[in-house]
């Protein structure tokens, strides 16, 4: 039988109390020569890491499973995921440790235990693998130099490359009984692509392989209101962000979020909201005055 998989903050290391650190970053040639470029089985109760190979050959396991890497890649560990590795002596890469925690998307964590481990080849037709490599080299640098706004630039492009990195794994079995979050995800696209046409639920339920009240039962488990609630609250955020930062005439915004009715738009709106548009867009105007 396999023994017990041992939890470490870093790799080989275990603390009394958690470290005052919430990223630390080095080589993989720095931690791993030290246990023959061999790092075993193991996993972090609090920290997620982002592993970015230029150069050099190996294997990454996660759980059972052996998956081989060929740089330029990217690899992402969550959370409580078990995991190892074997390194060339030629491996070039670095490897970051950052509390989970840190990071989250409107209101929901990205870095959790919930989420699986991802391995990203930086050589992929993905629109965003160039802004992704550049986003990783950029974040290398800055951890080296320490210049100027250092601690924000660091935590700006660590949370891109994250996100840029759930957005490069789209879910692979939607339909599955497991895969709620991956589901929610694909509805998340989905709806930012088509609010604009104002489509029912049965469109978005259709793509996703679901039956219009299955979908319903999802959203409304995850977020508390009905899938045509999370529609019209799509349309109430965008209206709301063209009524404060620009200067579009409400008929104008109207049209352009696909309403053929202005009147229809500030009835919808009001009822959404308790105020006009006029009324909203006045009230944080007045906020805005320094």
């Amino acid at each position: 039988m396999r023994g017990a998989v041992p939890t470490y903050d870093l790799y080989g290391e275990n603390h009394p109390k958690r470290p005052d650190f919430w990223l630390h970053w080095e080589t993989i040639a720095s931690r791993s020569q030290l246990h023959n470029w061999e790092i075993k089985t193991h996993r972090h109760d609090a920290f997620f890491q982002i592993l970015y190979f230029r150069g050099g050959t190996g294997d990454a396991v996660f759980g059972s499973q052996s998956h081989p890497i060929c740089p330029p890649v990217m690899i992402t560990v969550p959370p409580k995921c078990e995991h190892g590795f074997r390194f060339s002596r030629n491996m070039d890469g670095i490897v970051m440790t950052m509390l989970a925690s840190r990071f989250g998307s409107s209101g929901r964590p990205v870095c959790d235990a919930g989420t699986q481990p991802r391995l990203i080849s930086l050589t992929s037709g993905h629109a965003d693998t160039i802004f992704l490599t550049q986003s990783i080299e950029r974040l290398s640098a800055e951890l080296i130099s320490g210049s100027a706004f250092h601690d924000d630039l660091v935590e700006s492009y660590l949370k891109t490359i994250v996100l840029l990195a759930v957005r490069m794994t789209p879910p692979q079995h939607p339909n599955t009984s497991d895969g709620t979050g991956d589901r929610l995800k694909l509805l998340q696209t989905l709806v930012n692509q088509h609010f604009r046409n104002h489509h029912p639920a049965e469109f978005y339920a259709a793509h996703l392989g679901l039956s219009a009240t299955h979908l319903n039962r999802i959203v409304k488990a995850a977020t508390g209101q009905s899938t045509n609630g999370l529609l019209a609250g799509r349309l109430v955020d965008q209206a709301k962000r063209d009524l404060v930062f620009t200067s579009a005439s409400i008929k104008q915004i109207a049209y352009d979020l696909g309403f053929a009715d202005p009147a229809y738009f500030t009835r919808f709106f009001t009822k959404e909201t308790g105020r006009t548009p006029r009324q909203y867009r006045t009230e944080q105007s007045a906020r805005m005055v320094v």
